[in-house]
């Protein structure tokens, strides 16, 4: 039988709050109605918060007044329908095989409108490596001539959240946002605007 979280905090809280019987407490709680019963004349759990069952939807008042009214009832506890939020993993982020190919796009992009981010930041965001982060930067990538610059949201590789976030705490940590066409320069080397990676595509 599934019983609520923390089911001596719920006894509690039901024992103060409710008429319900000591049978019918410890029924839900999986207790026996012994210890039900040290509660309520302050022998268990003495200064211990009750935890209410309504508010973390594990009961309904409706439910609790059926079983107030007839003794011989047992308090039933709520499932939710909704499947849970399966929650990501702290390990790297998948991406399909078929954006994998757009990563060194979305870290030139990355490197040259926001430079504030930290490689680091950039990993997390599009699944990436420093390696791969360091060869970007430094042209030395193996598909250099075929990189340009794409936003990491366009290519599906990030959420438009997630980079807003980053960008957050790049600020709070004392990274400085900087004009696109200082961005530029930086990227692509003083007085030069235009994109070396389109250049080297044409090139080819």
């Amino acid at each position: 039988m599934a019983l609520p979280l923390m089911p001596k905090a719920t006894a509690v809280w039901l024992v103060e709050n409710t008429s319900l019987s000591f049978e019918q407490i410890a029924a839900f709680c999986g207790m026996h109605s012994l210890e039900v019963q040290a509660i309520a004349d302050g022998e268990v759990a003495v200064g211990m918060v009750g935890l209410d069952p309504i508010a973390n939807g594990q009961l309904t008042k409706h439910e609790i007044e059926r079983c107030e009214k007839n003794q011989d009832l047992r308090l039933k506890l709520l499932v939710a329908d909704l499947p849970q939020v399966a929650s990501r993993s702290k390990g790297p982020r998948y991406t399909p095989i078929t954006k994998r190919g757009d990563k060194p796009d979305a870290i030139a992009w990355l490197l040259k409108h926001h430079p504030e981010l930290s490689d680091a930041q950039v990993c997390r965001l599009i699944g990436t490596t420093k390696p791969t982060i360091a060869a970007v930067r430094d042209r030395t990538h193996w598909n250099v001539a075929n990189i340009k610059p794409r936003g990491p949201v366009m290519l599906g590789l990030c959420s438009q959240r997630e980079l807003e976030e980053a960008l957050a705490l790049a600020i709070r940590r004392g990274g400085v946002p900087r004009a696109p066409e200082d961005a530029a320069e930086d990227f692509y080397g003083e007085g030069r605007e235009d994109d070396r990676y389109s250049e080297q595509e044409d090139a080819h």
